[in-house]
Protein backbone atom coordinates (compact mmCIF):
# COMPACT_ATOMS: atom_id res chain seq x y z
CA UNK A 1 0.00 0.00 0.00
CA UNK A 2 2.82 2.38 0.87
CA UNK A 3 4.44 1.76 -2.48
CA UNK A 4 1.21 2.74 -4.17
CA UNK A 5 1.05 5.95 -2.10
CA UNK A 6 4.69 6.71 -2.94
CA UNK A 7 4.08 6.10 -6.63
CA UNK A 8 1.01 8.36 -6.57
CA UNK A 9 3.01 11.10 -4.82
CA UNK A 10 5.75 11.04 -7.46
CA UNK A 11 3.15 10.93 -10.26
CA UNK A 12 1.27 13.94 -8.88
CA UNK A 13 4.48 15.96 -8.63
CA UNK A 14 5.40 15.03 -12.18
CA UNK A 15 2.00 16.17 -13.43
CA UNK A 16 2.25 19.50 -11.60
CA UNK A 17 5.66 20.20 -13.11
CA UNK A 18 4.48 19.43 -16.64
CA UNK A 19 1.40 21.61 -16.94
CA UNK A 20 -1.28 20.58 -19.39
CA UNK A 21 -1.75 22.39 -22.67
CA UNK A 22 0.38 23.38 -25.61
CA UNK A 23 3.67 24.92 -24.56
CA UNK A 24 4.21 28.45 -25.79
CA UNK A 25 0.88 28.61 -27.64
CA UNK A 26 -1.05 31.82 -26.86
CA UNK A 27 -4.82 31.71 -26.63
CA UNK A 28 -7.47 34.41 -26.87
CA UNK A 29 -11.15 34.81 -27.60
CA UNK A 30 -11.99 35.40 -31.23
CA UNK A 31 -12.73 38.95 -32.44
CA UNK A 32 -16.39 37.95 -32.79
CA UNK A 33 -16.57 36.72 -29.16
CA UNK A 34 -14.89 39.91 -27.94
CA UNK A 35 -17.37 42.11 -29.84
CA UNK A 36 -20.37 40.04 -28.72
CA UNK A 37 -19.40 40.79 -25.11
CA UNK A 38 -19.57 44.56 -25.78
CA UNK A 39 -15.83 45.14 -26.14
CA UNK A 40 -14.00 46.26 -29.27
CA UNK A 41 -10.40 45.23 -28.62
CA UNK A 42 -8.21 43.75 -25.87
CA UNK A 43 -4.49 44.39 -25.22
CA UNK A 44 -2.03 42.85 -25.08
CA UNK A 45 -2.74 41.01 -28.27
CA UNK A 46 -1.11 37.62 -27.63
CA UNK A 47 -0.34 37.31 -31.34
CA UNK A 48 1.76 40.50 -31.28
CA UNK A 49 4.66 39.42 -29.07
CA UNK A 50 5.47 37.58 -25.84
CA UNK A 51 5.67 39.60 -22.63
CA UNK A 52 8.84 40.07 -20.60
CA UNK A 53 8.30 38.45 -17.20
CA UNK A 54 10.70 40.96 -15.62
CA UNK A 55 8.08 43.72 -16.05
CA UNK A 56 4.41 44.20 -15.19
CA UNK A 57 1.90 43.64 -17.99
CA UNK A 58 -0.44 46.33 -19.26
CA UNK A 59 -3.93 44.94 -19.86
CA UNK A 60 -6.52 47.19 -21.49
CA UNK A 61 -9.91 47.01 -23.16
CA UNK A 62 -11.40 49.31 -25.77
CA UNK A 63 -15.15 49.85 -26.03
CA UNK A 64 -17.66 52.37 -27.33
CA UNK A 65 -18.42 55.32 -25.05
CA UNK A 66 -22.19 54.89 -25.39
CA UNK A 67 -21.92 51.31 -24.10
CA UNK A 68 -23.74 50.60 -20.84
CA UNK A 69 -20.51 49.27 -19.27
CA UNK A 70 -19.80 51.26 -16.08
CA UNK A 71 -16.74 49.43 -14.75
CA UNK A 72 -14.53 46.45 -15.53
CA UNK A 73 -12.54 44.07 -13.37
CA UNK A 74 -9.72 41.93 -14.69
CA UNK A 75 -9.00 38.54 -13.13
CA UNK A 76 -5.42 37.40 -13.71
CA UNK A 77 -3.59 34.21 -12.87
CA UNK A 78 0.19 33.90 -13.20
CA UNK A 79 1.71 30.46 -13.78
CA UNK A 80 5.45 30.12 -13.16
CA UNK A 81 8.10 27.91 -14.73
CA UNK A 82 7.78 25.20 -12.06
CA UNK A 83 4.25 24.42 -13.26
CA UNK A 84 2.60 26.10 -10.28
CA UNK A 85 -0.19 28.63 -10.86
CA UNK A 86 -0.81 31.32 -8.26
CA UNK A 87 -4.40 31.92 -7.09
CA UNK A 88 -6.33 34.29 -9.39
CA UNK A 89 -6.26 37.99 -8.46
CA UNK A 90 -9.03 40.48 -9.21
CA UNK A 91 -8.23 44.14 -9.93
CA UNK A 92 -10.47 47.07 -10.80
CA UNK A 93 -9.57 48.55 -14.18
CA UNK A 94 -9.30 52.34 -14.47
CA UNK A 95 -10.47 54.65 -17.23
CA UNK A 96 -7.47 55.89 -19.21
CA UNK A 97 -7.56 59.68 -18.83
CA UNK A 98 -4.88 60.71 -21.30
CA UNK A 99 -6.01 60.90 -24.93
CA UNK A 100 -4.76 58.09 -27.12
CA UNK A 101 -3.54 58.92 -30.60
CA UNK A 102 -5.69 57.48 -33.39
CA UNK A 103 -8.52 56.65 -30.97
CA UNK A 104 -11.98 57.69 -32.14
CA UNK A 105 -13.79 60.23 -29.96
CA UNK A 106 -16.58 57.77 -29.17
CA UNK A 107 -14.23 55.12 -27.69
CA UNK A 108 -13.00 54.52 -24.12
CA UNK A 109 -10.11 52.53 -22.74
CA UNK A 110 -10.03 50.86 -19.33
CA UNK A 111 -6.59 49.72 -18.20
CA UNK A 112 -4.80 47.85 -15.44
CA UNK A 113 -1.29 46.60 -14.71
CA UNK A 114 -0.77 42.93 -13.80
CA UNK A 115 2.10 42.18 -11.45
CA UNK A 116 3.92 39.10 -12.74
CA UNK A 117 6.59 36.89 -11.21
CA UNK A 118 10.08 36.99 -12.73
CA UNK A 119 9.77 33.26 -13.39
CA UNK A 120 6.35 33.54 -15.07
CA UNK A 121 5.80 31.07 -17.89
CA UNK A 122 2.42 32.55 -18.82
CA UNK A 123 -0.49 34.62 -17.56
CA UNK A 124 -4.20 33.86 -17.88
CA UNK A 125 -6.87 36.54 -17.70
CA UNK A 126 -10.56 37.28 -18.11
CA UNK A 127 -12.88 40.23 -17.47
CA UNK A 128 -15.97 40.98 -15.42
CA UNK A 129 -18.05 43.71 -17.08
CA UNK A 130 -20.40 45.72 -14.84
CA UNK A 131 -23.41 47.43 -16.46
CA UNK A 132 -25.61 50.44 -15.65
CA UNK A 133 -28.54 48.21 -14.62
CA UNK A 134 -26.39 46.54 -11.91
CA UNK A 135 -25.85 43.32 -13.83
CA UNK A 136 -22.45 41.88 -14.63
CA UNK A 137 -21.08 39.28 -17.02
CA UNK A 138 -17.87 37.29 -17.12
CA UNK A 139 -15.91 37.35 -20.37
CA UNK A 140 -15.69 34.48 -21.02
CA UNK A 141 -18.40 32.85 -18.90
CA UNK A 142 -16.19 29.88 -17.98
CA UNK A 143 -12.43 29.68 -17.48
CA UNK A 144 -9.96 32.22 -18.81
CA UNK A 145 -10.28 33.78 -22.25
CA UNK A 146 -6.63 34.72 -22.67
CA UNK A 147 -3.34 32.90 -22.12
CA UNK A 148 -0.20 34.85 -22.95
CA UNK A 149 3.23 33.20 -22.75
CA UNK A 150 6.33 35.06 -21.59
CA UNK A 151 9.50 35.56 -23.61
CA UNK A 152 11.28 32.97 -21.40
CA UNK A 153 9.48 29.87 -20.15
CA UNK A 154 9.88 26.23 -19.13
CA UNK A 155 7.07 23.76 -19.78
CA UNK A 156 6.79 20.02 -20.40
CA UNK A 157 10.56 19.57 -20.27
CA UNK A 158 11.30 22.32 -22.77
CA UNK A 159 12.70 25.84 -22.57
CA UNK A 160 11.03 28.30 -24.89
CA UNK A 161 10.57 31.96 -25.73
CA UNK A 162 12.71 34.60 -27.38
CA UNK A 163 14.95 35.22 -24.33
CA UNK A 164 17.05 33.12 -21.95
CA UNK A 165 16.93 35.22 -18.75
CA UNK A 166 14.85 32.60 -16.87
CA UNK A 167 17.11 29.64 -17.61
CA UNK A 168 19.15 28.63 -14.57
CA UNK A 169 20.95 25.68 -16.07
CA UNK A 170 20.70 24.31 -19.56
CA UNK A 171 18.58 21.19 -19.46
CA UNK A 172 17.77 21.38 -15.74
CA UNK A 173 14.46 21.90 -14.01
CA UNK A 174 13.79 25.53 -13.08
CA UNK A 175 13.40 27.01 -9.61
CA UNK A 176 12.39 24.63 -6.86
CA UNK A 177 11.11 21.91 -9.21
CA UNK A 178 14.36 19.92 -9.12
CA UNK A 179 14.69 19.96 -5.29
CA UNK A 180 10.97 19.15 -4.97
CA UNK A 181 11.30 16.24 -7.39
CA UNK A 182 14.37 14.96 -5.53
CA UNK A 183 12.51 15.24 -2.21
CA UNK A 184 9.53 13.32 -3.61
CA UNK A 185 11.77 10.55 -4.94
CA UNK A 186 13.59 10.34 -1.59
CA UNK A 187 10.25 10.19 0.24
CA UNK A 188 9.04 7.44 -2.09
CA UNK A 189 12.24 5.46 -1.52
CA UNK A 190 11.93 5.86 2.26
CA UNK A 191 8.30 4.75 2.22
CA UNK A 192 9.16 1.76 0.02
CA UNK A 193 11.96 0.70 2.42
CA UNK A 194 9.50 0.67 5.34
CA UNK A 195 7.56 -2.08 3.58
Amino acid sequence: MRRLVALLLVSMLSLSVSAAGQSGEDQELSREEIRESGLEFVWPDPEASPFDSRHDIWIAVLFEEDSNITSIEVITQVCINTGVCFPPETDEMHLKETPTENLADDMKIFESWADVDRTAAYINWKFVLHHEDGSSIDVPEQGFGWKHWSNCWWDNGTWGGTDTHCQEEEGGLPGFAAPAAAAAIAMAALMARRD
